[in-house]
């Protein structure tokens, strides 16, 4: 069991952090991060506090693995904040691990947020003990041009400001993945919307039952076979939650990973699966088509795979905190999450 961070009261004060890119403190971007803070004070009245190194540039984070670990540590130690949110992934993070005191998140637990690269920093909260949450970053979802989009505005509110059960999430209406330059200029400008066709079950039946484990798949391979990949009894009976990049890796590279999964015994031990919708869409078809192959290779047929949530590398999204109880329906299509994600 992990332990649970305390819910988010509007007044409390929360930390942003880079502990991947470093483009929050980039000059020309500067616009974007604050823009992403202020929704964050304006729409769930918080109130908001950059780390020391986390506004001072890319090259200097780059260089400086060590100064985005102490922003992480510092962060966690100081009792005056509430929740630590990422500025944005990257694809470095992992370069993080020397200088992490998994003790200090063990004996601190408080709401750590982003997705993509950040998946390594839930991984620490993972062995420390301590549910995290994948979801929505300051630079991509908070500082959505024109405004925040509704229905992460809703997951966030109902994952992170309420000690209630989470329950069912519908499917987004509409999605985006448009690429909008981030210049000032096109703030105003609203990205394109997409009508979205919803869940779909790729295999198996039924109704089944497990505890959220998961990230973007591209970078829990940087972590396999380190002190942060998780051992065996997280893997037992659990619903795995995957999603793919903006890099949007060829089809073949999902049937090598997925392999492996299935070769160290995770793919067995699991309940079921949930994929997010991959960037842009592409490679839909095909990255079914590959999941399907692996399940056939291992006699995996069975297993309860939903595919499409509105989590990850697509706008907008769900909130997914790490070891809560999650449901997957097959016949309904249907995805839920049956606790509350925070005390």
């Amino acid at each position: 069991m992990l332990v649970k961070p305390k819910q988010l009261q509007r007044g409390d004060r929360v930390a942003t952090v880079s502990p991947s890119w470093g483009g929050a403190g980039e000059p020309d971007l500067k616009w974007r991060y604050e823009q992403g803070v202020k929704r964050l004070e304006d729409i769930f009245g918080l109130e908001v506090i950059p780390m020391p190194n986390s506004l001072k540039g890319g090259d200097y984070l780059y260089d400086n693995p060590k100064a985005r670990a102490e922003d992480l540590m510092t962060a966690f130690k100081d009792d005056s904040i509430k929740g630590i949110i990422a500025n944005i992934g990257g694809d470095d993070s992992i370069r993080l691990l020397p200088y992490i005191d998994f003790n200090v998140i063990r004996e601190n637990p408080k709401i750590f947020m982003g997705y993509s690269d950040v998946t390594i920093s839930h991984l620490f909260c993972l062995k420390a003990g301590v549910s995290s949450f994948y979801g929505p970053a300051i630079m991509t979802d908070f500082a959505e041009n024109v405004e925040m989009d509704p229905y992460t505005v809703e997951m966030v509110n109902r994952t992170l400001f309420s000690n209630k059960t989470i329950g069912q999430i519908q499917p987004a209406e509409a999605w985006t993945s448009e690429h909008l330059e981030w210049k000032e200029a096109n703030k105003n400008r609203r990205r394109t919307m997409q009508p979205n066709s919803g869940y779909e079950v790729i295999q198996g039946s039924g109704t089944v039952q497990g505890h959220l484990i998961g990230g973007c798949i591209e970078v829990l391979e940087f972590a396999k076979g380190t002190e942060i990949w998780p051992d065996q009894e997280h893997w037992n009976g659990s619903i795995l939650f995957l999603e793919t990049s903006e890099e949007k890796p060829d089809p073949g590279f999902i049937r090598y990973w997925l392999r492996n999964y299935a070769i160290q015994g995770i793919l067995e031990r699991a309940n079921g699966i949930i994929f997010g919708k991959p960037q842009d869409e592409k490679y839909y078809d095909e990255y079914k088509a590959e999941i399907r192959t692996v399940m056939k290779e291992f006699d995996l047929e069975d297993l309860p795979i939903l595919y499409n949530l509105n989590f990850g590398h697509t706008e907008p999204k769900i909130v997914l905190p790490y070891g809560a109880k999650a449901e997957i329906n097959c016949e309904a299509k249907t995805f839920s999450i049956l606790e509350s994600g925070v005390d």
